[in-house]
């Protein structure tokens, strides 16, 4: 059982970690270049998209497998690889609680906003905010990946 939810928590960590990476290194660099209205049109679009089925499976199974994984009695793990697994949890469960006090309420306010045609007013009063959040938060899904891949593969 333990060796099962390492695996699962190897490759939620890590795509979780990817996906959030991509999105801080390609998409909103590329949004960057665009009108405010475009910005706030996608911004917006995504934000309904993104959390479908396998982006709550990576959201919740980052967090939730290297919490079970700590949990449940080790296969030959020594004490400081649980450790470690334990830790890439409180990393991902950080980044979880960036992401809910802080871009989805951001988002919330983007989505509000639409219609009262001030999209550079509500382009301002997201982008910086959201981008620093959102990079904080890959920082600790990347921290959370490579801690349980130390774990697992050491």
């Amino acid at each position: 059982m333990s060796e099962a939810l390492e695996i699962l928590a190897l490759a939620c960590t890590g795509l979780y970690a990817g996906y959030m990476a991509a999105f801080m290194s390609g998409v909103m660099p590329a949004l960057r270049e665009v009108d405010d209205a475009s910005f706030t049109q996608v911004m917006r679009a995504v934000n309904r998209k993104v959390p479908g089925p396998l982006f709550l499976l990576l959201f919740l199974g980052s967090l939730a497998f290297p919490a079970a994984s700590f949990f449940v009695e080790p296969d030959g793990r020594g004490g400081g690889d649980t450790t470690l697994v334990g830790v890439a949890a409180v990393c991902a469960l950080v980044g979880h609680l960036i992401t809910s006090g802080g871009n989805v309420p951001l988002n919330n306010a983007l989505e509000a906003s639409k219609g009262r045609g001030d999209d550079r007013g509500a382009r301002t009063a997201f982008e910086g905010r959201w981008t620093a959040l959102h990079a904080l938060r890959t920082l600790f899904a990347t921290a959370a990946f490579v801690l349980v891949a130390v774990a697992v593969t050491g």
